[in-house]
């Protein structure tokens, strides 16, 4: 008995002219979107487990974040408002000097001066002025090998503590904004603003004492 043919093969059904196209441009549009989607997902997850910046333990947990992550610049704003002030006011007292050494001293105290100062004069932003002072003083180092998890939270009226895993206590004073701010460095902060201004009355005599004598 003969074998039959095998069939023929069919020839592929036509395109629905119906049916919508999916463009190359839109499958690689759609598959960066879904990147976007996921990598906001994942912050939003992370956001979702920390406590609001307005309690005081969600301003710690923000700080140690940031500090672990080497975002120090971003821990200005979670410091306490008289220690934001105080970085400011470094600045600008720096750069007043500054103008005015510039202006009006002789050389070699108008570069030695200049040198000494730039850091903070030309600082963009308050929070600059905070990088500087936490790198060079150590309080980087200092706050990473302090920093663990919350164990136990005190509040009372407008301050908090907040006491770590490791026994390490740490002030908060709510701000004018709601957020709680760190007091661990208010005081460097104003010892250092008050040196400025002093140093900034020092200058500024010593300009005129410049200038007249020309």
């Amino acid at each position: 008995m003969a074998t039959p043919p095998p069939p023929a093969p069919q020839a592929p059904a036509p395109a629905d002219p119906t049916a919508p196209r999916v463009s190359r441009r839109a499958l690689v549009g759609g598959g960066l979107a879904a990147l976007v989607l996921g990598g906001s997902w994942a912050l939003w997850q992370r956001a979702a487990r920390f406590p609001p910046d307005t309690t005081p333990g969600g301003a710690y947990l923000r700080i140690a974040v940031n500090i672990t992550e080497g975002k120090v610049r971003d821990c200005f704003a979670y410091l306490e408002d008289q220690a934001q002030h105080a970085a400011y006011s470094i600045r600008d007292y720096r750069k007043r000097a500054s103008d005015r050494i510039a202006a009006s001293y002789p050389e070699p105290e108008r570069t030695r001066l200049l040198d000494a100062y730039q850091a903070h004069a030309n600082a963009p932003d308050g929070a600059d002025v905070w990088l500087e002072m936490a790198q060079r003083r150590g309080w980087v180092g200092r706050m990473r090998r302090d920093l663990s998890g919350v164990a136990k939270v005190e509040q009372s009226g407008e301050r908090a503590t907040i006491e770590t895993a490791r026994g390490t206590r740490y002030g908060f004073r709510r701000r004018e904004n709601g957020i709680w701010g760190l007091t661990l460095f208010t005081a460097d902060l104003l010892a250092e603003a008050e040196r400025a201004a002093r140093d900034a009355e020092v200058v500024e005599k010593a300009a005129g004492d410049y200038e007249r004598g020309k």
